[in-house]
């Protein structure tokens, strides 16, 4: 449990880290911090004599307490001579991040730079207290995948903080949009399309699509997944559009795939998923409801991921880079390391070409009725 007098300190410390307080500012007086935490003055007192003691902050007489110039790196607490490069991804050990960061680390490690990796787990809290770490540990440059890259993010000023201390960064996979970053992406919005279209091209018409809306890549892949409809002529069932939010991803997809199979009136042929993890997760409510795949169903996942293989239904697939991504990556922010330049957004973004691996999970309609009948 957090102590009162670390809750003040910190609060402090994280206004200074995202630039609330810039240099030589004056902070909020001891009275009004004693208001904003509901803290005794002996509280204040000691937080705030802490951080001045740290170089946080420091006093004039007669005049109040004021943000300390940390701008000058041998101000700061971890001081070092090693390279240090930062990687924030969403999750480390599951799914494609691991090749992404194997990706990444390979070449960084190649230029001797000490690279320590990050998980935000898609939460902004976890995202805030990674960036302040990293601000005040003296990095090289940052490799960030965005958390919840939908959404307005609530930790924008830290990314401004880094600009400021001329700590480039770079995104991976999303990124959030209003700080127009340099970024290593994929075209997401024609993979939706792909997965969409080749289903429609096999003669399906009746196709669910799953989208996880609060990352940037499931909006944009919902929009190819409907544009691949509207310019094939065919007609988008509302409730054949499944939205889930990071927390409900091992709950609502599976809820809804139930319901809508449970349903006779629902005469479902195909179904697109957000990514293979939630294809997998699929396949076994079909084999539980003895539904096979793909006499029955079709089902198109995404990123090419080891999980497209490992079942005995091989999944149809859009290829992701993964640590084709990361190599790019490092480069990237090496570059920038190296000319100093993160205002030359449009000439270092990289949008990668997705591309539709087909194996045995999808069927043409016309085959399919044939082995019906």
């Amino acid at each position: 449990m957090t102590t009162k007098y670390n809750k003040v300190k910190q609060a402090v410390k994280s206004k200074i880290i995202d630039g609330t307080y810039s240099p030589h500012q004056k902070i909020s007086s001891e009275s009004e911090l004693m208001k904003e935490f509901g803290v005794s003055r002996h509280t204040v007192r000691q937080a705030i004599g802490d951080l001045v003691l740290k170089g946080w902050l420091y006093r004039e007489q007669g005049s109040g307490t004021f943000c300390a110039d940390r701008s000058n790196q041998e101000n700061y607490e971890t001081k070092s001579d090693q390279k240090r490069i930062a990687i924030v991804t969403t999750y480390i050990s599951d799914y494609i991040f691991p090749s992404i960061i194997r990706g990444a680390e390979a070449r960084l490690s190649e230029e001797g730079y000490q690279v320590s990796i990050y998980s935000t787990n898609n939460d902004h809290e976890n995202e805030q207290r990674i960036l302040e770490n990293i601000i005040t540990q003296q990095f090289d440059g940052v490799i960030v995948e965005p958390t919840k890259s939908a959404y307005s993010n609530p930790n924008i000023n830290y990314y401004l903080n880094l600009e400021r201390l001329s700590i480039p960064y770079i995104m991976i996979n999303a990124f959030y949009d209003e700080l127009e970053p340099i970024h290593v992406v994929m075209d997401d919005e024609k993979g939706g399309f792909l997965q969409a279209d080749h289903l429609i091209k096999l003669g399906h018409k009746e196709i669910v699509g799953f989208f996880k809306t609060d990352d940037a890549q499931g909006t944009k892949r919902m929009k190819g997944f409907l544009q691949a409809h509207r310019q094939n002529n065919i007609s988008i069932n509302p409730s054949h559009i499944i939205t889930y939010k990071t927390e409900e991803k091992n709950t609502k997809p599976i809820e809804e795939i139930e319901k809508l199979l449970a349903n006779d009136k629902n005469n479902i042929t195909g179904l697109v998923c957000y990514n293979d993890e939630l294809a997998i997760k699929i396949l076994d409510v079909l084999r539980m409801g003895n539904i096979q795949v793909p006499e029955d169903l079709s089902i198109v996942g995404y990123d090419d991921s080891f999980l497209s293989e490992v079942s005995e239904v091989k999944l149809t697939s859009i290829i992701h880079p993964k640590s084709t991504m990361g190599e790019q990556a490092a480069e990237t922010i090496l570059e920038l390391i190296k000319t100093k330049e993160q205002n030359k957004y449009s000439e270092n973004h990289i949008v990668y070409e997705p591309e539709l691996k087909i194996r045995n999970s999808t069927m043409e309609i016309k085959k399919k009725e044939f082995l019906n009948n």
